[in-house]
């Protein structure tokens, strides 16, 4: 099952008041497991940026001069998303944006199946707050480096935090072993976790960890939790 998790930045809000497409990030998911590949482009908008979408996302008129307009790097998305479910947070936003750019290229619209992860998170948990900054803070995922919002940075952190949303890494473990197992199954890459930049603090107080350790200390040398005590290694 191939998954395109998906965000853009624009220029503004309406797509039908001439707002325009300057970004566009998308990852990769196979089985709910990211892959790696990636697809990310800026794009030139043909008009000014507005201060409000400039104090977003920070792509001024000056970076965006040089960029390609949509029309140069439509089939570069098109082929990279191919016929995947896309994952996007509040998909009408980043659906009427591109559809826009295509119908004006004298495209056709995005057929593709979507997911939209604003009410996948509503229907888990409702009446809280849906926000990509606040379901990471709900389920404890990193995003210190989103100071700014970006295309391709946002769908790696939706992409983590869909994972959570349907049912945390038991799932992706589940599908893997299935696809590993499965007659004529694809073969799936492990994709290392990315470390976090500060670890957990350790629940263990002291005098339960020295608890612990003189418990195993009783089961002897050959006991299973003495080789990943840190006094074995």
């Amino acid at each position: 099952m191939r998954e395109i998790v998906l965000d853009t930045e624009t220029t503004g809000l309406a797509a039908t008041d001439g707002d325009r497409l300057v970004e566009i990030g998308c990852v990769e998911l196979i089985n709910h497991i990211p892959t790696g590949k990636h697809h990310h482009v800026y794009i030139n908008p043909q008009r000014s940026m507005p201060e409000e979408a400039f104090r977003i996302h920070g792509l001024g008129d000056d970076f965006l001069a040089d960029k390609p307009l949509f029309e140069a790097v439509a089939d570069g998305f098109l082929n990279f998303i191919g016929d995947a479910t896309l994952v996007i947070h509040n998909a009408p936003f980043d659906m009427g944006f591109l559809n826009a750019e295509l119908e004006r290229g004298g495209r056709p619209r995005l057929t593709n199946a979507v997911i939209d992860t604003v009410m996948v998170a509503r229907k888990k948990h409702p009446g809280a707050r849906v926000s990509l900054d606040a379901l990471c803070k709900h389920y404890g995922i990193d995003n210190s480096r989103r100071t700014l919002h970006g295309a391709l940075l946002d769908s790696e952190i939706l992409a983590e935090v869909y994972l959570e949303l349907i049912g945390g890494k038991q799932v992706s473990l589940a599908l893997m072993a299935e696809a590993e197992a499965g007659s004529g199954a694809i073969a799936l890459e492990r994709v290392p976790v990315r470390p976090r930049p500060t670890p957990l603090p350790q629940r263990l107080t002291a005098e339960e960890a020295a608890a612990h350790d003189a418990f195993v200390a009783k089961m002897g040398e050959t006991a299973l939790w003495a080789q990943y005590s840190d006094r074995a290694q």
